[in-house]
């Protein structure tokens, strides 16, 4: 293997390469930086993310500047802001002793005018995104015509994102005569047409296979019902307390109300996505890198500038509609040589994506259970007691044992032991006891993995539950959820257990806790819903059958145990795991949908 040195890099350059504990290039480096110094012709190459491509690129050209001329020699294109503030760290770090190297960022979302007055003092290296530098160009605050180098980082992510207009825009602005380096960890179609129509025979290098994801990342999945999922992350992180990663959502809603879900519970967490402020992103990204957050939860183009070296964890809270995007969410761990793991959260309805990535990615998943409770709880047991017998001992306590030893010398040293692990280990025991398996029951149908319905009319029936009639439905505008609030209303009680909901036109059907049965009828007829005095009743089997006989309308629950309206669960009204809100969101559009026609002739379920 070559060394950097062999690679004829200058000796300031080598000296920063060795403050920052490079010792030997990655295999997109040994590969790229020697052909880019050596020749002029144009490169693709493909790696994956966290393999070093920063480098790949910046050195070389960083080699070949021509210093005594203070106009713009190279552009470096990225897709985010994130990205490229982490890009123009990186180069300044690699040239922190040529002081007379400048580089300058241009992304959106901060003011122009000062990037504006850095481009106008000089620098050889402009880093930007396709949106600011296609506008810094057309208002000619930017001259790129007549740039040595230029750089496509993330390439196959600028145009997910929808860039194309702009990088042929810019492309287009481009001098002939320049080295393209096209930097990608997947190859699609479009990539192959840029580099077909904007660049010259361009070598090819492939350090990994086409789409292939890291392999020092273990990919896993777990399968729990919707509903669940929250639920499901928690008990994953509590398990690992060591856990160092990022959780990623679809969407921006999602992803704050996770966030905040956690910070809640106690979590060491915080949000990064596209409705922060650049000063909000650079205060969390901050924390982050100094291990003051545990957990990040950010949206797929959010993420794109996150450069740490040591995450431990991707949580993927629901699998990316773009499957390419699983390769760079997964590939933000395992870095560096590390290993990572990376872990999908599915229902049993979406199993069959894992096939999908598979194929993608050429590496395969491994199924795990979600931890139980009692799991969980032992784990911690042993992760304290793995703390207290690594702990060194203080010697400024000493002078306070004496009174210590006399405060407890009625108990004998295992009784001591167990009273300090139950007082450290109290949180979990009490928050996990009796906590439910939320593994989806799935099972093998025609090749198909799905949820098994009888076990989800089990639980519905289960005669832990008592079952109401109501005098509202459809025609009175009641959804499912609206009904999960006026159960909540009416019993004034946090974490009640709801089983299945059945919204007809006129009336409607419910199942709660048996707990709370004589409070539910105590409270009958004091909420109103368009007007309607709501009135609440017990029922049985047989009026069920009556009603089933001549009526039509909607139905929801499906079995599944829906979550009240502050999002915790059931659990005996103990359980304070939040259910996703999103989730009920989405049940709820399916309700309404449900007055077309065609619902008349079958009922829905939720």
């Amino acid at each position: 293997m070559s060394t950097f040195e062999d690679m004829g890099l200058s000796p300031n350059v080598l000296k920063a390469l060795g403050d920052l504990g490079f010792e030997t290039p990655t295999k997109v480096q040994e590969q790229a930086i020697p052909f880019v110094i050596e020749s002029d012709q144009d490169l693709v190459a493909l790696a994956q993310t966290g393999t070093g491509k920063t480098a790949a690129f910046s050195l070389p050209i960083i080699h070949k500047l021509d210093l005594d001329s203070r106009a713009i020699q190279a552009l470096v294109l990225c897709p985010t802001r994130e990205l490229c503030i982490q890009i123009t760290r990186d180069i300044e770090s690699y040239t922190k002793y040529d002081r007379d190297i400048k580089t300058v960022s241009v992304y959106g979302g901060a003011p122009m005018d000062g990037q504006v007055r850095l481009l106008r003092k000089g620098c050889h290296i402009v880093v930007g995104t396709p949106g600011r530098v296609r506008d810094m160009i057309e208002r000619r605050k930017l001259d790129i015509s007549n740039i040595n180098f230029l750089v496509l980082d993330e390439a196959d992510e600028m145009l997910t994102m929808g860039f194309k207009d702009e990088l042929d825009a810019i492309l287009a602005s481009t001098p002939t005569e320049k080295q393209g380096l096209l930097f990608s960890a997947t190859m699609p179609r479009e990539i192959d047409a840029i580099a077909e129509n904007y660049m010259r025979s361009p070598k090819k290098i492939e350090v990994s296979s086409r789409n292939s994801a890291n392999l020092d990342v273990k990919h896993v999945y777990c399968v729990a019902r919707s509903s669940d999922r929250y639920r499901a992350l928690k008990r994953i992180a509590d398990i690992s307390p060591k856990m160092y990663g990022i959780v990623f959502c679809r969407t921006r809603a999602e992803t704050k109300e996770v966030a905040d879900w956690l910070m809640a519970d106690g979590y060491s967490a915080d949000a990064l996505h596209g409705d922060l402020s650049q000063a909000q992103r650079d205060y969390v990204m901050g924390r982050f890198r100094k291990k003051s957050i545990q957990l990040l939860v950010a949206t797929d183009v959010a993420a794109r500038g996150i450069d740490v070296s040591d995450l431990t964890h991707v949580l993927h809270y629901k699998i990316p509609d773009q499957l390419e995007n699983y390769i760079h969410r997964s590939g933000r761990t395992g870095r560096a040589g590390k290993k990572g793991i990376s872990i999908a959260l599915l229902t049993s309805k979406e199993t069959h994506k894992i096939r999908l990535l598979e194929k993608k990615i050429n590496q395969k998943f491994e199924r795990r259970l979600i931890p139980t409770g009692e799991a969980v709880c032992e784990k911690r047991m042993l992760t304290t007691i793995d703390k207290i017998a690594s702990t060194e001992i203080d010697p400024s306590i000493e002078k306070f044992l004496p009174t210590v030893y006399e405060q407890l010398e009625s108990f004998s040293k295992e009784e001591i032991l167990q009273k300090f692990v139950t007082l450290e280990f109290e949180r979990f025991s009490s928050y996990y006891k009796n906590a439910p398996d939320l593994n989806a029951k799935t099972g093998r149908e025609g090749g198909r993995v799905r949820e098994d319905r009888g076990s989800r009319r089990e639980r519905s029936r289960n005669s832990n539950f008592a079952r109401f009639y109501v005098n509202v439905g459809s025609k009175h505008k009641v959804t499912a959820p609206r009904m999960i609030g006026l159960i909540n209303d009416s019993l004034k009680v946090k974490g009640v257990e709801i089983g299945k909901i059945e919204i007809m036109k006129g009336f409607s059907f419910f199942e709660i806790d048996k707990t709370y049965e004589a409070e539910m009828l105590a409270n009958s007829g004091r909420l109103k819903v368009s007007g309607v005095d709501v009135l609440v009743e017990r029922t049985s089997d047989r009026t069920e059958g009556r009603r089933d006989s001549g009526s039509r309308g909607r139905s929801g629950g499906g079995g599944k145990f829906k979550r009240n309206r502050d999002g915790r669960s059931g659990g005996s009204g103990k359980d304070r795991d939040r259910g996703s809100r999103r989730d009920r969101s989405d049940r709820s559009d399916r309700s309404d949908r449900g007055k077309s026609s065609s619902f008349k002739a079958k009922k829905k379920r939720y």
